[in-house]
Order: C-alpha cells, then structure tokens, then sequence
C-alpha cells in the first residue's frame, strides 16, 4: 500500500470505521464480491439509498459521526459521506472526503458546501462519487472512470473543490455537533469564499 494512502485509511472521531456495528455492515457489504469495483459499489449503493438525507426526509436526530448515521439511518451529506467512508476503511479501500461549492436555489447567492466522497481504485485512481442519495433531478451513480455526481457545477461562483481531505473540514463537524435539528442545519449551512482569478 502506497503510505500516501495510509491516512485515507485510518479511523478517526467522525469516520469511526472501528466501531462494532460499522465493522459488521462493512462486513456483509464485503461477502460475496469479486472485485474491488463490486465491493465500493455494494457500500456507495447501501449509504446512497438506506440512509435517508436529513432534510429531503425532515428527520432529527442530527447526525456526524459514521457510527450515528448508522445507528439513526439519516444523515445530510456531509454524515452520509462520513458512513462511507467508515465503510470503505473498514474493507482497506482508501477513501477520502470532498465538497464542492454550490447555489443553494441553484440560482446564485446564497452558497453553501456540499459534501461527497473519493475512492482510491487501483485501476483509475482517485474517483469521485456521492452518495447524498436520490430524487428527482439528481442521479448519482458509480460508473467509473466516468464521474456521475449529483450535483453538476453549473454557475459561475459554483466550484469543484480538489482537495481529498482524510478528516471532515471543522466547520462541517462543528455544525453537525451543534446543531439541534435538522432545520437549525438549513439556516446555517457553511460556505467559503470563491477567490476570483
């Protein structure tokens, strides 16, 4: 294993993959599988649709950590990317945590951060995927090479953020903590500052 990768590995507060009942699920996502493809589609496919988005479904608790999602069966993206990343730790896939930048009503101003995954494939390296589940006008699959994300950035102040961070970005978990319900989320969604060239 390239050491690079080693941290895209590790368990943390938030990707706890070592906790029993995500090492269980990982687990029986595993079995059976005859490839590494296989074995990340079997952990995007169960997160994107067994985990109901926090604000499609206007469920509380609040979720952050991979073992909380699990346990709740909701999450917004940001949580439902912590769970499969848990997932794919657990099964020694690298995974990784990204955002991307986008208009709130898909219209301009205001913005926030949207979060997503990446994979290490032996076979393409890094690869995007986003399991914030499903709906009408977002289909997001795992089709690589190809990226098919849910979101497409569309808008010129919208961004592709390249980084592939090993740990959830601190104002992504602070909200999470500190949030009490899913609408207190939704006022206080986080953006960052788009450095024009």
């Amino acid at each position: 294993m390239n050491t690079d990768l080693q941290p895209y590995l590790e368990a943390s507060e938030y990707i706890d993959w070592q906790q029993p009942d995500v090492m269980t699920l990982a687990s029986q996502l595993s079995a059976d599988t005859r490839s590494e493809s296989e074995l990340v589609n079997n952990c995007f496919e169960w997160v994107r649709d067994n985990i109901k988005h926090s604000w499609d479904y206007k469920i509380n608790p609040v979720t952050c950590k991979a073992s909380d999602v699990l346990k709740h069966m909701t999450g917004y993206c940001y949580a439902k990317s912590h769970l499969l990343a848990a997932l794919l730790r657990a099964n020694k896939i690298p995974a990784g945590l990204c955002y991307q930048r986008l208009s709130i009503n898909e219209d301009g101003a205001p913005y926030s951060l949207h979060g997503l995954n990446a994979v290490y494939l032996h076979d393409f390296g890094w690869y995007r995927l986003d399991p914030r589940g499903n709906k009408q006008g977002v289909d997001a699959q795992f089709t690589p090479p190809y990226e098919q994300l849910a979101f497409p950035v569309s808008e010129p102040n919208e961004r592709d953020l390249p980084e592939i961070w090993r740990k959830p970005l601190d104002c992504i978990t602070q909200l999470l903590s500190t949030c009490q319900t899913v609408e207190d989320v939704i006022k206080n969604l986080p953006d960052i500052e788009v450095i024009k060239a």
